[in-house]
């Protein structure tokens, strides 16, 4: 009886509850959901996107730059401790500033020149007489170039050494120049000279090592750069955009990407530390930078065979290979060329600057948005106009944030960071700490580097999941200059391709390298990334890039007469990228594109078909597992987009639309394979690794054809056949993860 009454008053207690919560809803809302309920199923605002655009103020952006390019800010030194103690400053302001801001700190290997004992750069005769020095430092036009802050040009990592040798031009220093050079002349002893461009700067040195070569000489010759403009009297800077004759690009010489101590660790000060001896892809000889005055200089007095065509350069004289050395005729004949390269390394401590938005329903997803904060001198345009673009990109969301306006449904991180100049080593780090928390909750990453090369039109690059967003991002903003133009219509009068789905399209470049932070994102993690900036117009100029890059002469002044006068590019890139943002943050579905990715798939294979079908069916290698991989993608993708397409997301449970966004994060994983590519470090997302084929396909499986090929060894053909399989199988598990759960 007592055990009846028990459950009968647990029961009636049951029925009391429920009722009371229903009649409270009821009452409270009049029959309506849960407040609740509705921020779960709520989407992005348009007009919260409308009043971001119109609050992105250039004045802004060009104030934010003028105070970052105050000194210069090569990572670790005084100058790079200002910016870090700036970009707090902004992201802890109580009015605009984020959630939350911090700094992570590594402690990492980095390589500096002497600043007691400058690398030198001479001609010497028999008797040692010095016939000719190269400059030490670039030639000043102003306060900035004279700043003692600024750091001698230099090769990073390359070792220090004295070698002493006749003189050879060996072009761009890839493997094809020195073998047709060493065809002709015995390297053994030779000091080489390279212009940049067509190999990396660090694989100059390595490419020549093994034929003999002692040291190399790196320049960037004016046809590859000025469109063959060289004096400073009326056609360089401070006349122009142009790279003056002194000026040297310096640069990070190594093949590998983050701390090179440390590989796949976090640069902790406890963390194991490989032997400095076994570090590889740096160079193995002396190296050093110069000028284009003084390599003209020196190529002009070669003697020897004369260089191919596609060899020869911008100055007025014949290019040469050097006898070895120079001609009889010259004042320096019989004379070497000899480097005094007194670079020495250390581990020192560098930080990275990281800021939060708290997302308000998925806290647990992240957006990124990333830029590097450290320069090699001043840095205007690499990289602080993209770090002057974080900043009011930043800006503005904070202040809605502190207003209670708005807060993003998932969270918002951003990262100023430390050390990329070296080897992209904040962001690689940073990817390398929380490599299972960033893997399992990062939604998409946003590299804004280097946003204004130029004032023509928008540059992307990125997964092919996020080519729809940033369309629809750039659709929504209008052009520099222009009342009625979009970004998207400007874009596609510079860039197009042909879609099989869209028609013609912009196009949107692929991330198959290392060039900036996205790297770890991309090959380590397999996070959908994208790479934005305003660039120029190719169809005016030869540059391979702006032409003050790694100079003394990329200042404030350099980026707001001749890049971009009143920072309307600057404003452009920050309401695109802004934009982006905002629409991977705040959407209730991803707008990520799983057909736009089984589109590029499609075009790889039917690449590879064309180039190795017929020939690996000779071997007995058939490629009928990578077409019924890629149909199957297909054929998943457009299943999922079905689904998308029929559900209500904001009326359904919410369990369905994080089950979807899930897999459409998810999906950009399956593509990584940890062994994929043994000797590549860093590199595990096979479809976007780099490659050396120089085919717009599969990348492992491209190298792989070319070493069997080049080879004929078995072995080397079983390579081929395992990328074959490996590929096959990461786009048939990319292809699940994008079907129904079971």
């Amino acid at each position: 009886m007592l055990k009846r009454l028990l459950v009968g008053g647990m029961c009636g207690a049951v029925v009391l509850t429920v009722g009371i919560l229903l009649g409270h809803y009821g009452i409270q809302g009049g029959g309506s959901s849960p407040d609740w309920l509705e921020e779960v199923g709520k989407d992005v605002e348009e007009k919260m996107v409308e009043k971001f655009l119109s609050e992105v103020d250039n004045v802004q952006i060009q104030e934010n730059l003028r105070e970052l390019t105050k000194v210069p800010h090569m990572a670790t030194t005084p100058g790079d401790e200002q910016t870090v103690q700036m970009m707090l400053k902004r992201w802890q302001d109580p009015d605009s500033g984020l959630d939350r801001a911090w700094r992570e700190e590594y402690n990492v290997y980095l390589s500096f020149p002497d600043p007691n004992k400058p690398n030198k750069v001479t001609v010497v005769s028999q008797s040692s007489a010095v016939l000719f020095t190269a400059r030490e430092k670039e030639k000043p036009y102003g306060p900035d170039q004279e700043d003692p802050d600024v750091v001698q040009p230099y090769a990073a990592y390359a070792p220090a050494g004295h070698p002493q040798g006749k003189l050879v031009y060996a072009n761009q220093g890839k493997p094809s120049d020195y073998l047709l050079l060493n065809q002709t002349l015995d390297l053994r002893g030779t000091i080489a000279i390279t212009r940049y461009g067509g190999e990396g700067r660090a694989q100059k040195a390595i490419n020549g090592a093994p034929y003999g070569v002692i040291g190399v000489l790196v320049y960037t010759d004016p046809l590859d750069i000025n469109d063959g403009l060289m004096s400073d009297v009326n056609e360089t800077f401070p006349h122009s955009w142009y790279m003056p004759p002194s000026g040297v690009e310096r640069g990070s010489y190594n093949t590998h990407y983050g701390d090179m101590l440390t590989p796949y660790l976090a640069a902790k000060e406890d963390t194991y530390r490989i032997p400095v001896k076994n570090i590889t892809g740096i160079p193995p000889i002396p190296t050093q930078p110069i000028g284009f005055e003084d390599a003209y200089t020196l190529i002009c007095e070669l003697g020897g065979q004369v260089a191919p065509q596609t060899w020869q350069g911008g100055f007025n004289c014949t290019y040469s290979f050097g006898a070895p050395g120079f001609k009889t005729s010259s004042q320096f004949n019989d004379s070497e060329v000899k480097l005094d390269v007194y670079n020495y390394e250390v581990v020192k401590n560098s930080s990275n600057v990281m800021g939060v938005i708290r997302g308000s329903v998925e806290p647990d997803r992240y957006v990124i948005y990333g830029n590097h904060r450290d320069s090699w001198v001043h840095g205007a345009i690499d990289p602080s106009s993209g770090t002057s673009v974080m900043l009011e990109v930043s800006r503005v969301l904070g202040r809605m944030v502190k207003q209670g306006t708005w807060r993003p449904r998932r969270s918002i991180i951003f990262g100023s960071w430390g050390a990329e100049e070296f080897g992209l080593i904040g962001s690689s780090e940073y990817a390398e700490e929380y490599i299972t928390k960033l893997s399992e909750r990062t939604v998409a990453y946003i590299n804004v580097d280097i946003s204004v090369f130029a004032n023509a039109t928008l540059r992307a690059s990125g997964m092919p999941s996020v080519q729809n967003v940033i369309f629809t991002a750039s659709k929504q903003v209008t052009a520099p200059g222009s009342a009625s133009t979009s970004v998207y219509d400007n874009w596609i009068r510079f860039s197009n391709r042909t879609s099989p789905t869209y028609g013609t399209i912009p196009s949107v470049g692929y991330l198959t390298g290392a060039g900036s932070d996205y790297a770890a994102f991309v090959h380590m993690l397999g996070i959908a990334s994208m790479d934005i900036s305003y660039t120029y117009d190719r169809s005016k100029t030869n540059a391979r890039i702006y032409p003050a890059y790694h100079t003394a002469y990329d200042t404030f002044e350099y980026a707001s007469k001749y890049i971009d006068p009143g920072f309307t590019s600057h404003q452009t890139v920050a309401r695109t990228a802004g934009n982006v943002l905002i629409r991977l943050a705040d959407s209730l579905l991803l707008p990520l594109n799983c057909s736009d990715y089984a589109e590029s798939l499609e075009s790889y294979l039917n690449k590879a078909l064309d180039l190795y079908q017929t020939t690996l069916a000779d071997r007995n290698i058939t490629m009928d597992p990578l077409k019924s991989a890629v149909v199957l993608f297909r054929s998943a993708a457009s299943q999922l987009d079905r689904l998308i397409r029929d559900s209500d997301l904001a009326k359904e449970t919410p369990l369905k639309g994080r089950r979807i966004n899930d897999q459409l994060m998810l999906m950009e994983r399956a593509f990584l394979h940890p062994l994929a590519f043994p000797h590549k470090f860093g590199y595990r997302h096979v479809i976007w690794a780099s490659s050396g084929a120089g085919r717009s396909t599969f990348p492992g499986l491209a190298d792989a054809f070319v070493r069997a090929e080049s080879s004929g060894l078995e072995g080397d053909w079983e390579e081929v056949h395992r990328h074959l399989s490996i590929i096959s199988q990461a786009i048939q598990g990319a292809a699940h993860i994008l079907e129904d759960v079971i």
